[in-house]
C-alpha cells in the first residue's frame, strides 16, 4: 500500500485523482504553478508545492522540480495523470533512478508506443490488424507525398510522437499535401519535440472504438470493455460513451483479444488504452496504445463499477489485479461530455475569461462530474480549455441519453463561452439517438448542429427583463436597509417620470440585433412590451440567480446568470446569452480599419508565413496563433498585398489585436 502519492498534473485531473487517495487513505502531494496557486487542484490535496511559472515547460513539464518536491515532501510514487508527463519515458525512467514509483508502465513500454511508427511494426508482429499505411524512416516531402499517392487520398498525416489530435491532419487531394505536412510537422515539434510523420489510409465513415486494458506485475493482463469516441472535432473527443452502440459480442471478443495481445507484446504494466479505428464493414484496424488513463475513463468505471485510479495505485504497490477476465462484467450505459469553455460557432475556439457564475446538475448515483473549476477561477491561455466532465449512467443508452440531455440543460456558466448548447444539440440528433456514428458526424450533421440564428423568444426577453428589473428591486431594497431613510423616495425604482407613465426602457444585444423591452410599473406587476405583445409579468428572482416567473398567469422557470454586461440567460432547454446593452454609450473597442486581420484569441505566434510586400492569394495561410492547445492558421480573405507584418513568432498577442494588414486587389 501506498503512503504518500504526488500528483503531476492539474485540474479535473488531479482533483480526480485525489479522491481516491482520500478514499484509500493514502496522501496526496499537489503541485502548481504560478496561474494555479488558488486552483481546485491545490486545496484537493493533503499538500501542495510550487513548481514555477504559468508555462507548462516551466512547471508542470519541468522533471527536475517535479521529482524534487517528491523528495521533500516525502512522495513514495508519482501519478502522472493523463497529459503532460504521463507518456514521458525519460519522466518514468527519472522517477525509478530517484528511487521513485511511476504509476504507469515501464519506460520501454511508454517507448515502444509512444513512435507510432515503431507500434504499428511491434503490433504487425503481435497479429494485431493493421491499417494501410507508412511508418518508414524516409520522411522526405518528396516520399511522403509519393506514398500519399500510392495509398489513395483521402489520407491521414500523424504525428508519430502525437496524441489528442497534435500533429494530425486529413488531406484530400495531392495540392493540399505539402501545406498539411508542413503544419503538422510544426505543431508536433512544438507539442512533443518530435516532427516525426506516419501516413494512414483515411477510412471514411469510421468509428473510434477503443479498449480499456490493465496488466500486474504478476503477469496478468484483462480488458474492462470498450469505449466508442467516434463523436470528434479537431479531431479530440466531444461525447464518449461505453459500451460502443451496436457492437456484437463477437466482434468485442475479438476486439479484447487483440488489446490484451498489444498489451503483451510490450510488457505492459498499469492502465493503458488501446485505441482501433473500425469500418462500416464492422472491420477493425488497431490505431494507436495511449500508454496512460484516458480523460473517458468514467465511463468505464461507471458500466463496471470498478474505480481504475485505485486500480492504478494497488497495481504500482504490486498488488496483482483484483479481477480476473472471468469476473468482469459491465451493466447500463454511460455517456461523458466534455464541457469546455470554448465558442463552437467560431470552429471552436478556445475562450479564457472569469467563471463568475457556475450552476451544474446534482450530482448522484446517476450523474458524475469531475471539474477542477469552481466560481471565480480564471480559465488561463496556459491549459487545456475544459471546464468539467459531465457523466451520467442508466439501464440502457435511451435512458443514460435522456439523462445526459436533462444534465446538459441543468448547466449554466456566466464568464465565459462554453459548448454546452452545441453537446445538447447532439445529444438530441436523430442520428446520435440511433447510435449513428462515426468521426464525421460534426461534419455531416452541421447545418443541424449550427444552426443558423433564431429571434431570440418573447419568453426568454421576458426572463431577461425580469431578472433586471427584480435585480434592480432588490438593490435597492438592501440600500434603503442600509438607509439613515428607508423612506426616500431616492430609494425607489418604479420608473417614475413627471407628466409620464412609470416605466423602464431596457435593451438587450443578441448578437448585433438590438431588442428592446418597454417595462410599465404596475401595483402588482409589470407591463412588459415585447414584440410578440404586452403580457403581464412578475416573479422572484433567488440569490443563486433561479428566476421563477408568472406570465399572463403561466408559471414558469428560468436560471440567469450575470458577469458584467454579459447575462446568460435559459427557460428550459432555451438558452442564449445576451449583452445588456446602453444605447448611448460608445463602442468598448476602437474602429479596426478595413483590410485588417485580427486575432480570434490570445496566444503565441507560432509561425509568420508571409512578408510586408508579399502578395497572396485568397485563403492563403499567413500566421499561426496557438493557445489552450490548439492551432489557428490566421488566412486571407481576399487576394492582396501584405502591407504590415505586426508580431514575430513567439510574440504573445491578446484577441483583437490586429495581426497584420492587406490592401486588397481586385
Amino acid at each position: 500500500m501506498l503512503g504518500t502519492v504526488l500528483i503531476a498534473n492539474r485540474g479535473e485531473i488531479a482533483c480526480r485523482i485525489a479522491r481516491t487517495c482520500r478514499a484509500m487513505g493514502v496522501r496526496s502531494v499537489a503541485v502548481y504553478s504560478e496561474a494555479d496557486a488558488d486552483a481546485a487542484h491545490v486545496h484537493a490535496c493533503d499538500q501542495a508545492w510550487p513548481i514555477g511559472a504559468a508555462p507548462a515547460r516551466e512547471s508542470y513539464l519541468n522533471t527536475e522540480r517535479i521529482l524534487d518536491v517528491a523528495r521533500r515532501s516525502g512522495a513514495e510514487a508519482i501519478h502522472p495523470g493523463y497529459g503532460f508527463l504521463s507518456e514521458n519515458a525519460d519522466f518514468a525512467e527519472a522517477c525509478e533512478q530517484a528511487g521513485i514509483r511511476f504509476i504507469g508502465p515501464p519506460a520501454a513500454a511508454i517507448r515502444a508506443m509512444g513512435s507510432k511508427s515503431a507500434a504499428k511494426t511491434i503490433m504487425a508482429e503481435a497479429g494485431v490488424p493493421l491499417v494501410p499505411g507508412y511508418h518508414g524512416e524516409d520522411q522526405s516531402l518528396e516520399h511522403l507525398a509519393g506514398v500519399a499517392e500510392e495509398i489513395g487520398y483521402p489520407v491521414l498525416i500523424k504525428a508519430s510522437a502525437g496524441g489528442g489530435g497534435k500533429g494530425m491532419r486529413r488531406v484530400d487531394a495531392p495540392q493540399d499535401f505539402e501545406e498539411a505536412l508542413r503544419s503538422a510537422r510544426r505543431e508536433s515539434q512544438a507539442s512533443f519535440g518530435d516532427d516525426t510523420m506516419l501516413l494512414e489510409k483515411y477510412l471514411l465513415q469510421p468509428r473510434h472504438v477503443e479498449m480499456q486494458v490493465f496488466a500486474d506485475r504478476h503477469g496478468n493482463v484483462v480488458h474492462l470493455f470498450e469505449r466508442d469516441c467516434s463523436v470528434q472535432r479537431r479531431h479530440q473527443k466531444v461525447i464518449e460513451e461505453a459500451p460502443a452502440p451496436g457492437l456484437g459480442e463477437a466482434q468485442r471478443q475479438a476486439m479484447g483479444e487483440a488489446a490484451v495481445a498489444a498489451a503483451r507484446a510490450i510488457g505492459y504494466v498499469g492502465a493503458g488504452t488501446v485505441e482501433f479505428i473500425m469500418d462500416a464493414q464492422g472491420e477493425f484496424f488497431f490505431m494507436e496504445m495511449n500508454t496512460r488513463l484516458q480523460v473517458e475513463h468514467p465511463v468505464t468505471e461507471m458500466i463496471t463499477g470498478e474505480d481504475l485510479v485505485a486500480w492504478q495505485l494497488d497495481i504500482a504497490a504490486g498488488t496483482p489485479l483484483p479481477r480476473s477476465q472471468e469476473a468482469l462484467t459491465f451493466t447500463g450505459h454511460a455517456f461523458e461530455a466534455r464541457i469546455y469553455a470554448e465558442d463552437p460557432d467560431r470552429d471552436f475556439l478556445p475562450a479564457i475569461g472569469t467563471v463568475s457564475r457556475l450552476r451544474m446538475p446534482a450530482e448522484s448515483r446517476h450523474v458524475r462530474i469531475d471539474t477542477g473549476i469552481r466560481e471565480g477561477d480564471t480559465i488561463s491561455m496556459h491549459y487545456d480549455p475544459m471546464i468539467a466532465k459531465l457523466v451520467v449512467w442508466d439501464r440502457d443508452r435511451a435512458a443514460a441519453l435522456q439523462r445526459l440531455r436533462r444534465a446538459l440543460q441543468a448547466w449554466t456558466v456566466a464568464g465565459t463561452t462554453t459548448n454546452t448548447r452545441f453537446l445538447e444539440r447532439i445529444a438530441a440528433h436523430p442520428a446520435f439517438m440511433a447510435g449513428g456514428v462515426d468521426t464525421s458526424f460534426i461534419d455531416s450533421h452541421r447545418e443541424a448542429l449550427f444552426p443558423a440564428p433564431t429571434p431570440v423568444s418573447d419568453r426568454l426577453l421576458a426572463a431577461a427583463a425580469l431578472f433586471e428589473l427584480l435585480s434592480v428591486d432588490q438593490d435597492a431594497a438592501a440600500r434603503a436597509q442600509g438607509s439613515a431613510d428607508p423612506w426616500s423616495p431616492w430609494h425607489s425604482t418604479d420608473g417614475w417620470q413627471p407628466n409620464s407613465d412609470n416605466h423602464h426602457v431596457l435593451h438587450f444585444l443578441d448578437g448585433e440585433q438590438d431588442l428592446t423591452v418597454v417595462a410599465h410599473y404596475r401595483k402588482d406587476c409589470f407591463l412588459l412590451e415585447l414584440p410578440g405583445g404586452t403580457v403581464r409579468a412578475n416573479g422572484t428572482l433567488y440569490a443563486d440567480g433561479r428566476l421563477r416567473g408568472v406570465l399572463d398567469g403561466v408559471h414558469m422557470d428560468a436560471l440567469a446568470l450575470q458577469a458584467g454586461d454579459r447575462l446568460s440567460v435559459s427557460v428550459g432547454d432555451d438558452a442564449r446569452e445576451l449583452v445588456i446593452h446602453d444605447p448611448l454609450t460608445v463602442g468598448m473597442a476602437d474602429e479596426i480599419r478595413e483590410g485588417s486581420l485580427t486575432a480570434p484569441m490570445p496566444g503565441t505566434v507560432l509561425a509568420v508565413l508571409v512578408a510586408e510586400g508579399d502578395h497572396v492569394d485568397e485563403g492563403a495561410p499567413l500566421m499561426v496563433l496557438e493557445a489552450m492547445k490548439m492551432e489557428h492558421t490566421i488566412r486571407a480573405f481576399a487576394p492582396g498585398r501584405v502591407e504590415n507584418v505586426n508580431y514575430r513568432t513567439g510574440d504573445q498577442v491578446s484577441e483583437g489585436s490586429v495581426l497584420l494588414a492587406i490592401a486588397a486587389e481586385d
